[in-house]
């Protein structure tokens, strides 16, 4: 199926004059049935500094939640390390950011390469759900593919996020799967953290938050808690204040 141009991957180059004259990448990553253009606006913005900017579109998204629902995991997460080994082979440091799942997967590369990772900006990132339906997930994932979507969780009005109108049950009981061995693996973390959480959102409830500031293993640690954005804080009223305090933090760890 073709991918709409507004979905696709998006990418810009470094700029050091910009940057000090060093070559500064950030790769910027998704959510679970979503798509680059959840995040564009906020790589746009560190593209604008003269930052390196990567935005993959993760295996099974930007097309149909029938062809999300034959991916899982290790297929994103595969593409996320396509992307990072790109930036980290062309640039002096790379700082790795990720919104709900993308956060996840991003934490996921900075467990497995934490002399690589400069530094990790989240937004909502999903490690974990307290929800009791999705211990049917197992069993429920082959009588039933999908249930509603769980997209658009935005309180700025006229916002779409154009993610899909269902959740397929076999990729989010892979997501899930995904954040098991991630949590186990927290504690090898140790990049310089900038998480942004929403107080209200009906996506990612507060357990995810309190797991990776609890187990990560990272000295430098910043929660900023969102009061005018749900989940989808990217597109949503803290949107510039998100974008403008990750370009700061990136050039801060990478100073």
């Amino acid at each position: 199926m073709p991918i709409h141009p507004d979905l696709a991957p998006h990418s810009a180059p470094a700029r050091p004059e910009l940057t000090g004259g060093r070559r500064i990448g950030v790769l910027v990553q998704h959510g679970f049935t979503g798509s680059p253009w959840s995040v564009r606006a906020w790589a746009e913005h560190l593209a604008g500094r003269g930052y390196a900017v990567e935005v993959p579109l993760l295996p099974g998204h930007g097309t149909s939640w029938r062809e999300l629902n034959g991916t899982g995991w290790d297929d994103w997460y595969g593409e996320v390390r396509r992307a990072f080994d790109s930036l980290h082979a062309a640039n002096d440091a790379v700082v790795v950011a990720g919104l709900s799942l993308g956060g996840g997967l991003v934490l996921r590369l900075a467990a497995d390469r934490p002399d690589d990772v400069a530094g990790i900006a989240l937004v909502n990132p999903a490690v974990n759900t307290t929800r009791r339906d999705v211990k049917a997930l197992p069993v429920l994932k082959w009588v039933v593919p999908a249930f509603p979507a769980i997209a658009n969780d935005i309180k700025k009005e006229g916002q779409d996020e154009r993610a899909y109108p269902r959740t397929p049950l076999k990729a989010a009981h892979s997501m899930m799967q995904g954040w098991r061995a991630l949590r186990a693996d927290l504690g090898r973390v140790r990049a310089p953290i900038l998480m942004f959480r929403s107080v209200e959102d009906h996506v990612v409830d507060p357990s995810s938050g309190r797991i990776i500031t609890s187990s990560v293993s990272s000295t430098d640690v910043t929660e900023r808690l969102l009061e005018n954005s749900f989940h989808v804080a990217t597109l949503d009223h803290d949107a510039d204040a998100i974008s403008s305090e990750t370009a700061d933090f990136v050039a801060r760890v990478t100073a």
